[in-house]
């Protein structure tokens, strides 16, 4: 409770710690997932992550205790499919391409509102290092190692929803305690656990796949989002797309050392770039 009320006070050090605790949280449980994507399938993992985190979440705030106003059961029904579309397009990518490079594409989403947000002449040269980090990723080329151009799809949608969390993330932080990620889980939850249900059939209900499942809900959803929620109310949305930057390489780290995924040389400095391109906006 004393992190909690340091970090909602308003320290913007607890937040960013907050921040990379999720970050380190959600590679860990992302690396986990993939393993299980062979069993169970990328939906069935999916509705795993997103029905225990939402189980998890409405047990631990109770968010019901606190009503809901039109405008905020507005915001989050976005919010939550946002979440649900976000973490299944994310997965779908990790099933074709490497984690690392995944998540580079998907960070466009953050630096797209970081950039957005500023009229600082210098984010044009931020724009000009994301340009250059994806030209060396996406498959347009024969000069590196060919991506499958449906996991590439994959997580440009992930990068679109991750703009669009940012958004409306910030819009529900307000609300009380833990009750924007209980309802945002819940309500992704409506729509993500019939589709992993309906795709991967009785195997889900399989007691060892399901604790694996919990423990990815936990790592991957619970933990991570309610951090970030918390430092949302800390951080601009400017500097929380900052922290975000770090999720390509940790992404990649994580690949490399818990699944053997090893990046080109050429594939590293197009993430490194794409990192730099998402730390220059927040520059002062």
């Amino acid at each position: 409770m004393t992190t909690q009320k340091s970090i909602t006070a308003g320290s913007p050090v607890l937040a960013s710690l907050a921040l990379l605790a999720s970050q380190i949280s959600l590679n860990a449980g992302a690396a986990v997932a993939k393993h299980l994507f062979p069993l169970v399938g990328v939906e069935g993992v999916t509705a795993y992550r997103i029905g225990f985190a939402a189980l998890l979440m409405m047990a631990i705030f109770r968010p019901w205790r606190v009503p809901l106003t039109w405008r905020q059961a507005g915001n989050v029904a976005v919010y939550g499919s946002v979440i649900g579309l976000m973490n299944l397009l994310i997965y779908r990518a990790f099933s074709h391409i490497p984690m690392g490079i995944a998540v580079a594409i998907e960070v466009s989403g953050p630096l797209a509102v970081a950039v957005w947000t500023s009229r600082r002449p210098r984010d044009l040269a931020a724009v000009g290092l994301a340009v250059l980090g994806l030209y060396f990723l996406l498959p347009i080329h024969g000069k590196v190692d060919q991506l499958d151009p449906v996991g590439v799809a994959y997580a440009a949608g992930a990068a679109v929803c991750w703009a669009l969390y940012i958004v409306f993330g910030k819009r529900v932080s307000v609300m009380h305690g833990g009750q924007s990620v209980a309802w945002g889980m819940t309500a992704g939850a409506l729509f993500i656990v019939p589709l992993g249900a309906w795709t991967s059939g009785a195997v889900l209900l399989t007691p060892s796949f399901m604790a694996v499942g919990l423990a990815i809900a936990v790592m991957s959803s619970a933990l991570p989002y309610t951090l970030e929620m918390l430092s949302m109310r800390s951080l601009s949305s400017r500097t929380f797309s900052m922290f975000s930057s770090a999720a390509p390489a940790l992404s990649a780290l994580a690949g490399m050392v818990l699944l053997g995924e090893h990046l080109t040389p050429t594939q590293w400095l197009a993430i490194a770039s794409i990192v730099a391109a998402s730390a220059l906006t927040t520059l002062r």
